[in-house]
């Protein structure tokens, strides 16, 4: 079992201690600064660590919007064997944009959409929310018992899912009123048929 003891100094008052085990013998470093704190995250390096993080070909925010980024991890934790596809090109990630506002027993849904456009000489997307502001609601009766409450709207429509790929940042822009959200889908691993007829 291998370890590997690191002094921080320039400011910092302690040390980290990291054990390795698995005999790997380089570990990749990330630090932070803010205030004269450091934040310094020792990970294993391999093959299939996460590339940094670059916004080059994404153009900032204009008025009026938000630029949301989202970091896809490179490795995740192991899943059981059998039910869900392990292999990342059958996965699929969720945005789901929309907003806190009071609900009540009503199925809430903000109108508005997303679209993707192509970033010319880049190879690749951004995803541009639009909309937002109106809100759809049935119109049950709910039970005086229930009271009001704050929950997340999110906007109408079907399900907006884009491959997942560690590789490259899901950058969305969206009005500044409206949270962005993601969930990962997997497929299952079990391929059913299809009769003919």
């Amino acid at each position: 079992m291998a370890r590997l003891t690191s002094g921080l100094t320039s400011g910092l008052t302690r040390g980290l201690t990291c054990g390795l085990t698995c005999g790997l013998t380089r570990c990749l470093a990330l630090g932070l600064s803010a205030g004269g704190a450091a934040l310094v995250v020792l990970q294993p390096a391999s093959s299939f660590a996460v590339p940094r993080l670059d916004l080059q070909p994404y153009p900032p925010a204009t008025a009026g919007e938000r630029r949301w980024v989202i970091q896809l991890p490179g490795v995740l934790p192991p899943v059981a064997a059998g039910a869900m596809a392990t292999d990342p090109s059958d996965w699929r990630v969720e945005l789901i944009v929309g907003r806190e506002l009071p609900v009540d027993c009503n199925r809430q849904r903000l109108r508005g959409g997303i679209r993707e456009e192509s970033l010319p000489g880049w190879g690749t997307s951004i995803h541009r929310v639009s909309g937002g502001e109106a809100v759809m609601a049935t119109r049950m009766a709910c039970p005086p018992d229930q009271p009001a409450r704050r929950g997340f709207v999110p906007l109408a429509g079907e399900p907006y899912l884009v491959p997942y790929n560690a590789s490259l940042p899901i950058v969305v822009y969206a009005p500044r009123n409206l949270q962005v959200r993601w969930r990962l889908w997997k497929a299952e691993s079990r391929l059913q048929n299809a009769l003919p007829q």
